[in-house]
């Protein structure tokens, strides 16, 4: 479900975590690098089952006047104003085998699904000196699994405050970004998780019908540093699921966990072309 798409955008995207500058400043037009990262979490939100996994790490930088990518995510330039930002959404979840599960013993395999969609930032406050920000972020993303033919999983809304800080007290040339927020999901986006058909039912697994509503709240803290030629960043994720529309479906086991990981990247080019960012 959301597995990726608050923790693994911080690991996986990298680059949107990348830290720079508080105030405007030359930088290359784009920047490329890679690298790897370990997360530990549960099998999907609420699960019995927990995980570890080794993740690929891309980096990519991209200042360019109507579309960027960068520690802000990916979005496109579409008019003139620092406090509000309209971008892309992002997000994905891997697979889940029955035969590696206890609770999904004898259903479907989930299939790795990905979610996209737009996000609209709205800056509320921020310092003189730009080093602290304040948002309200705002997406809606689409899911669909990765299978043949793809399938879509439904609709979801994470609204949150999203807390930036450059060098904060104590850690000069860090960066941490402080979210949380609730997160609402379709009756169909439910169902592919919670769901417990009278097929798939027996005596420690009872019939389930999911409903659309509710879906729990995320505290999420990720930090992050630039180095000249890497990048390295961690975050922990605490996920509260308590009345959650699916809250007593057999498959949602636990009411609240945690997630965490750490990621390094290096950086292996950038443009000779160079443009003043504000960051």
């Amino acid at each position: 479900m959301r597995l990726f798409s608050s923790a693994c955008m911080v690991m996986a995207c990298a680059a949107l975590l990348a830290s720079g500058a508080a105030a405007a400043a030359d930088k290359p037009l784009w920047e490329v690098g890679a690298g790897v990262g370990v997360m530990h979490l549960p099998s999907w939100r609420g699960a019995a089952e927990s995980r570890e996994l080794v993740l690929p790490v891309p980096y990519f930088i991209y200042h360019g006047r109507y579309l960027r990518a960068d520690r802000q995510g990916v979005r496109g330039v579409l008019f003139d104003s620092d406090r509000v930002d309209l971008g892309v959404s992002l997000g994905a979840s891997p697979p889940v085998s029955k035969d590696n599960s206890t609770a999904r013993s004898g259903m479907a395999d989930l299939d790795a699904t990905v979610e996209i969609g737009p996000q609209l930032d709205l800056t509320l406050w921020r310092s003189p000196d730009r080093a602290q920000q304040l948002k309200l972020i705002l997406p809606v993303r689409s899911a669909f699994t990765l299978s043949s033919p793809p399938r879509h999983a439904g609709w979801v809304f994470s609204p949150a405050l999203n807390l930036d800080m450059v060098d904060p007290p104590g850690l000069p040339g860090w960066r941490l970004g402080v979210r949380s927020g609730p997160i609402f999901a379709t009756r169909r986006q439910h169902a592919y998780y919670y769901q417990v058909s009278p097929a798939e039912a027996r005596p420690d697994r009872p019939e389930y019908a999911a409903s659309g509503g509710y879906s729990g709240t995320q505290v999420l803290a990720a930090l992050s540093r630039r180095y000249p030629r890497h990048w390295v960043g961690a975050f922990v994720r605490y996920d509260m699921l308590q009345h959650a529309a699916f809250d007593d479906s057999p498959l949602a086991a636990r009411d609240h966990y945690l997630a965490a990981g750490v990621a390094v990247a290096w950086i292996f080019g950038e443009s000779s072309e160079r443009v003043n960012v504000d960051d």
